[in-house]
């Protein structure tokens, strides 16, 4: 598909919400594809990446409290953990949670499946500007209130 040319004046009185919105939907979409073919959610994901970061520092309540602010889904994330452990992808010792020699493979695999699509949404996007866009929405949000801080 060929992009059209427009001014700037044209792209700034553009409304952000209907933007950001559809790329919301399609990203998301595509990324939730690719999980559900590992039968996970995206909170499975999110929280595979903060235990893989910070293993053996997360409780449940303190990753609940993290990964509420992206859930859009009202996720259950007990249920998410317990599958989790469940799989023996997670183990929890005194309450906190480190990823498995099972976890850390099914990570290789997810972050295979999802790099597809990021490499989609970055085709023929210079980094510079990719970095740039992100900056812009992190002010967004904390414009309007929200952590404008990068997860993890």
């Amino acid at each position: 598909m060929t992009l059209r040319e427009y001014t700037q004046k044209e792209l700034a009185a553009q409304p952000v919400g209907a933007w950001t919105g559809m790329a919301y939907r399609l990203v998301v979409g595509a990324i939730r594809e690719e999980l559900a073919a590992e039968g996970l959610t995206q909170p499975h994901w999110w929280t595979l990446n903060h235990v893989t970061r910070e293993p053996g520092t997360w409780t449940r309540a303190a990753l609940i409290e993290r990964l509420r602010q992206w859930d859009d889904l009202g996720t259950d994330f007990h249920g998410v953990f317990d599958d989790l452990v469940g799989r023996g992808w997670l183990t929890e010792d005194a309450g906190l949670m480190t990823l498995t020699e099972a976890g850390a493979d099914g990570c290789v695999r997810i972050r295979e499946r999802t790099s597809r699509v990021h490499r989609q949404v970055h085709e023929g996007i210079d980094t510079a500007d990719f970095a740039t866009t992100i900056d812009v929405l992190r002010r967004m949000v904390a414009n309007m209130g929200g952590d404008g801080n990068l997860p993890g």
